[in-house]
């Protein structure tokens, strides 16, 4: 069965037509100023994500990412949604934007030098790396 999602107000709706790898926490400074704070993502390969609406799909270049990465989001409520970096053959969708029940799990945190000072990470015994792996 494909996994689906959505932004807040529907504009834009999406089904994985394949495996979602399980959750990483993404605590660099442009995720969190993103989201807001952490970014939860799974992933899937590319060619498996369809979109079903996406009228409101916008995309913004990531200005200070690494891995020269844009970032999709609704034009019409904010919701944001994905992250793709040239060169890759998945693109990471923010996970608070799935159907549940999602099956997934956390499996680690990525970035974790640029952390907020606002909060410390959990002492929940995944992986913290500094980078993002390919």
């Amino acid at each position: 069965m494909a996994a689906t999602g959505q932004c807040l107000c529907g504009a834009v709706r999406y089904e994985v037509r394949g495996p979602l790898r399980d959750v990483l926490l993404c605590h660099c400074v442009e995720c969190r100023r993103w989201s807001g704070h952490a970014f939860a993502a799974t992933s899937a390969k590319r060619e498996d994500l369809v979109l079903l609406e996406g009228r409101a799909l916008r995309w913004i270049d990531s200005p200070e990412s690494e891995s020269d990465a844009r970032r999709g989001f609704c034009g019409e409520c904010g919701s944001s949604l994905f992250w793709e970096a040239p060169g890759r053959d998945t693109i990471s969708i923010g996970v608070g934007s799935l159907d549940e029940p999602t099956g997934l799990k956390t499996i680690g945190h990525v970035y974790v030098s640029q952390a907020g000072d606002y909060y410390d990470l959990p002492d929940d015994g995944l992986p913290r790396n500094e980078r993002l792996r390919s």
